[in-house]
């Protein structure tokens, strides 16, 4: 069977490395897009039959309808954010695989209408001081969502965390389903389309895989075979088009 191809958000290429060699080492192609790149206007995705949308910059305030916050320090990427919204809504229309990681997960809510907290209070020391330093905390993944299912279980996990947003109930778009929670302060954690296959954000960053439960190693296998149906089922209508 021919590998699934997977589109790959970044602000810069070489920055989605960690993603790229988790999604090769389980059989996926991948081709990384950055906003650089000018997306051909039939078929943003280019063949991909999946999109993962991952971390980096705030999301820009304006597309939830706020003011950028003075005293928050946020620093967005406007050209991103109109990149991956485009390849969002593509992804969506076409019912295909998504997954998104931490900004992703973000967008994710921006993009079903949810809004975020521009700055998290003591983000540094509950989920992480920055770019490559992470905390860590207790994480309640809910039993009964897709999130569980794809791990074999629910309930507690200590997972990594470098962000300074997030989102809890208020800002949680009304169609999107919150299935992991932060202990102690409420931060959700992931969230799913009950109305999609597959869409999937975690607040997480799995792509970091030596700081991640062995569990957490079946969302990236997971999304690959997610991939791979879909281009099955392409293969399968324009074959029968014909």
């Amino acid at each position: 069977m021919a590998k699934p191809l997977i589109l790959v958000t970044a602000a810069l290429e070489h920055s989605a490395d960690p993603y790229v060699v988790s999604l090769e080492r389980r059989g996926a192609l991948v081709r990384v897009v950055s906003p650089q790149e000018i997306l051909p206007p039939g078929d943003p995705m280019s063949g991909a039959t999946a999109l993962l949308l991952t971390g980096g910059a705030d999301v820009d305030p304006e597309l939830y309808g706020a003011a950028v916050d003075p005293k928050a320090g946020v620093h967005t990427n406007r050209p991103r954010d109109d990149m991956e919204m485009a390849l969002l809504r593509h992804a969506l229309r076409e019912n295909l695989p998504i997954l998104g990681v931490c900004r992703g997960m973000q967008l994710l809510n921006v993009a079903f209408g949810g809004k975020l907290i521009q700055d998290l209070p003591n983000h540094r020391e509950q989920h992480g001081a920055g770019p490559g330093h992470s905390a860590f905390h207790e994480v309640y993944v809910s039993l009964g969502t897709k999130l569980a299912a794809i791990l074999g279980t629910g309930g507690f996990f200590r997972l990594n965390s470098r962000h300074h947003q997030g989102l809890k109930e208020p800002q949680k778009s009304v169609a999107l389903l919150a299935s992991a929670y932060s202990l102690g302060d409420g931060l959700i954690e992931a969230v799913e389309s009950p109305a999609h296959d597959w869409v999937i954000g975690v607040q997480c960053h799995p792509e970091n895989e030596d700081e991640m439960p062995k569990a957490f190693s079946r969302l990236f296998q997971a999304f690959v075979e997610r991939a791979e149906t879909a281009a099955g089922r392409r293969r399968s209508t324009q074959a029968s088009s014909t």
